[in-house]
């Protein structure tokens, strides 16, 4: 990877979109890309073009200063497709909102507000990951010579969603009342209690 390269991308992307010469940000694109085809299409107007020509230079500068190699993008990817094998979220003939249902607390309207939003943003979370595995496969069938600079992005945010998503579960199917804490632990107590007097009991 080139050092220079990378430094020279970085003051490009640092400087204000007033200063910058929206031409040079094409070429470095073609360069970074070889995308000819689109060059030519952003060659035209490149300044029209200016928010998509530095979100993509911005996506390679990412992936360049992670010093990502092509076997870490590989690993990164089969993470992914481990996560989408677990997950019965994404099965063709999965039902997703029945799978949901099927996860709902029997006490889900008695829980305070935050942990019930939990169970709400697991719902958007994994309509987010559906659309980035179907960007992910589309990538992968329509051009088998996808940059591993493209497919970084989506794979980190995939990854990144999925840990959310086991966090959220964990915290919802495991909150417990404090009400309820403290009966257990009453509970427990009166038990351990009742167990003493029985033994004394018996030694008398």
């Amino acid at each position: 990877m080139n050092n220079e390269f990378t430094e020279k991308l970085k003051c490009w992307l640092n400087q204000s979109r007033e200063e910058r010469d929206w031409d040079e940000g094409a070429l470095m694109l073609l360069q970074l890309s070889g995308n000819k085809i689109m060059y030519r299409n952003l060659s035209i107007n490149p300044e029209g073009k200016a928010e998509f020509i530095e979100g993509k230079l911005q996506q390679y500068l990412e992936f360049r200063l992670a010093e990502l190699t092509h076997e870490q993008v590989k690993e990164m990817q089969h993470s992914v497709d481990e996560i989408v094998k677990a997950h019965t979220e994404f099965k063709s003939d999965n039902n997703e909102a029945k799978d949901f249902k099927a996860g709902k607390r029997a006490d889900h309207d008695k829980l305070p507000e935050e942990i019930q939003a939990l169970y709400v943003e697991n719902l958007d979370l994994v309509h987010r990951m559906r659309e980035l595995h179907l960007k992910l496969r589309t990538m992968s069938t329509t051009d088998s010579t996808c940059a591993d600079s493209d497919r970084y992005p989506f794979l980190k945010e995939f990854i990144k969603l999925d840990k959310k998503l086991h966090d959220n579960w964990n915290v919802y199917d495991h909150y417990v009342a404090n009400a309820e804490t403290a009966e257990s632990a009453e509970k427990a107590e009166t038990k351990k209690t009742s167990s003493k007097t029985k033994a004394k009991s018996k030694k008398e």
